[in-house]
């Protein structure tokens, strides 16, 4: 008899549905998964069987056929387990069909019936809310994340049992429902704080400039000058993401398998810090089934890569697209996918190898062709891409022992949220949350000048020789300056304090 489940599989961070096809026929007794299956797939057979029989049902001594439609897309992953069990039992009239066609199914089994979570629940109950199912049937550990999705029944199952039971009217299940005090609760509460940093006072306005209007920042100076120190706190002083952002960066790490099971939502701006023997694999996603990278696990945070130079050239430079784009394209035979990608990258790197070029405290024994070998690790066009570059000297002995504590990151992230909120009024069209994100149009928009402040950055264009590009960032960044003082106008002083913050184009 043939029998037919709903389920669903990831493309990406994405979900789409499948049609789980099972047939039981007569004929010496085999298992055949087709449908381009991956090994998790296939094996599902082996767990599938062991679940059915330890859950006190019959398994059938025929041929069996499974089909998982559409045929031309990679499946992957142990997520149908679930559905297969049910689509055998359905087959063998231990199951009525009518209720089961209402719902789509996830779920990996124990060789003892459990239901193990998956990867992706997010996606996929979105997915089933689009497609008009009444509701999602999946692991009870994946409840949290999917119950977000309104408009659709989330049910959380704990094994084989506890579904048929359900799809028989023997066993209640209640709808699973967000909380919201949880997805809310865990923001702001930090380990770490500003207050911490002892003086630096130039670098922690512009990493506050920086976080106001989501640039890319470049910090350049000796070690323990505090670069990585302040790198750590940028996320306390990040605004809280807006939900679209929220849902968007859950999806990636719900794709990942990287969402605590107790959480419904991302809960803070991520941040991530690989080290720099990363592969750009590993940077930007990738293997035969594609998978988010750190590039895409920072959507929507925070990528910090310490001791810039020590990262691979290649490494490096997979970089530009996401840079530009907000979005990473990885290509394979079979498939194509595109990973979300809009993050704010900051960077930590010595003026030189040895670290005390310009210091004069320290003697500096690197010859100019090893300095000029070590910044070559960098291209230009990704300096191009970092909107700030400034330099974080040693910082003096009297300010180290001080007693009196810098800016606590509550105060700060309160002008940084203000200047956001200003951003979010005046960007109208989805996809664009800060100044850092404004297309050719919207910076002709938004970043009018007024005649004296045209006259200054035209003479600091023509001394400097910056690209057309590194025009637009200056832009970009005196529009955020003008909004962190709640500005409509960008002033002269915005742009001026704006060109201090392209050391490298001053170094030129």
């Amino acid at each position: 008899m043939l029998a037919q489940v709903h389920s669903g599989s990831l493309v990406g961070i994405d979900a789409y549905p499948v049609e789980v096809e099972v047939d039981v026929y007569p004929g010496l007794p085999a298992i055949a998964v087709v449908g381009l299956p991956d090994n998790a797939v296939k094996e599902s057979t082996a767990r599938v069987k062991s679940a059915i029989i330890n859950s006190g049902y019959p398994f059938p001594s025929r041929r069996i056929t499974i089909n998982l439609a559409p045929a031309a897309l990679k499946k992957e992953g142990s997520g149908f387990d679930l559905p297969i069990a049910l689509g055998i039992l359905a087959a063998l009239d231990l199951l009525t069909p009518d209720k089961l066609q209402n719902y789509m199914v996830v779920g990996e089994l124990a060789l003892d019936g459990r239901v193990k979570p998956v990867k992706g629940a997010l996606s996929i109950a979105l997915a089933a809310r689009d497609k008009g199912f009444k509701g999602l049937i999946l692991p009870e550990a994946n409840t949290f994340e999917a119950a977000i999705v309104e408009g659709i029944e989330v049910l959380g199952v704990s094994s084989l049992l506890t579904t048929t039971g359900f799809l028989m009217d023997r066993v209640p299940l209640s709808p699973a429902k967000a909380s919201v005090n949880r997805t809310n609760a865990a923001f702001g509460s930090y380990d770490i704080d500003f207050r911490d940093i002892k003086g630096q006072q130039y670098a922690k306005r512009a990493v506050e400039v920086a976080a106001a209007g989501g640039h890319n920042v470049l910090m350049i100076g000796p070690p323990g000058s505090g670069k990585t120190m302040i790198s750590q706190r940028i996320p306390t002083i990040m605004p809280e993401p807006v939900f679209e952002e929220a849902l968007e960066t859950t999806k990636v790490y719900s794709a990942a398998g990287l969402l605590d099971r107790n959480q419904s939502i991302v809960q803070s701006r991520p941040f991530r810090s690989p080290h720099h023997t990363v592969s750009d694999a590993g940077l930007i996603g990738g293997g035969m089934i594609p998978r988010p990278g750190e590039v895409s696990l920072s959507h929507n945070g925070v990528l910090f890569l310490d001791e810039l130079p020590e990262f691979r050239k290649n490494v490096l430079e997979v970089l530009r697209q996401p840079l530009e784009d907000g979005k990473v394209t990885i290509s394979r035979a079979q498939i194509s996918v595109t990973f979300p990608a809009r993050f704010m990258l900051v960077a930590a790197m010595n003026p030189c190898p040895c670290g005390y070029r310009g210091d004069p405290k320290h003697q500096c024994g690197c010859s100019k062709q090893l300095i000029q070998r070590y910044w070559s690790k960098i291209s230009g066009p990704l300096l191009d891409r970092i909107d700030i570059h400034i330099e974080v000297p040693a910082v003096e002995w009297k300010e180290l022992t001080g007693v009196s504590d810098g800016e606590p990151s509550e105060v700060i992230r309160n002008r940084v949220d203000a200047a956001r909120k200003i951003q979010l009024a005046r960007f109208t069209r989805g996809g664009v949350f800060s100044n850092a994100q404004m297309t050719s149009a919207l910076l002709k928009k938004h970043c009018k000048l007024e005649t004296e402040s045209i006259k200054f950055l035209e003479k600091a264009v023509d001394r400097l020789g910056l690209s057309a590009r590194a025009y637009h960032r200056i832009l970009k960044i005196a529009r955020t300056i003008a909004d962190l003082e709640s500005s409509e106008n960008i002033r002269s002083s915005h742009v001026a304090e704006a060109i201090q913050y392209r050391t490298l184009d001053r170094r030129l």
